[in-house]
């Protein structure tokens, strides 16, 4: 099994959520962050005043999958996550020892 951590830009959320619906995966976590990268922040104008931001809004999606399914979502979120400009994020991949459903007490991939 393989954990797939993915932070992309709030407003890319939706067309996300949908691309790993129809490429047959389900079960997500949403989180929202915030973070920089290469952007480093921005500088803005409130009342007069200039002060920067250096954290800027990013949602953190985490799915778990068995290892035949990483590379569909991973697929997935890069084609729906893209914008083609700086800050688009980045995927994570890990692996996952265990995955225990609470409510049966199923294990491994029958959990997931």
């Amino acid at each position: 099994m393989k954990k797939v951590e993915a932070i992309i830009k709030p407003f890319k959320l939706d067309e996300v959520k949908e691309a790993l619906q129809e490429a047959g995966l389900q079960g997500i976590t949403v989180t929202e962050a915030k973070g920089f990268g290469r952007q480093k922040g921005h500088t803005e104008l409130y009342r007069g005043a200039e002060y920067v931001v250096d954290f800027l809004p990013k949602v953190k999606i985490e799915l778990v999958t068995t290892d035949d399914h990483v590379e569909r979502a991973v697929e997935a979120i890069k084609k729906a996550a893209a914008t083609g400009r700086i800050g688009d994020g980045k995927i994570f991949v890990s692996n996952i020892e265990e995955a225990i459903r609470i409510r049966t007490g199923e294990t491994g991939s029958d959990a997931i």
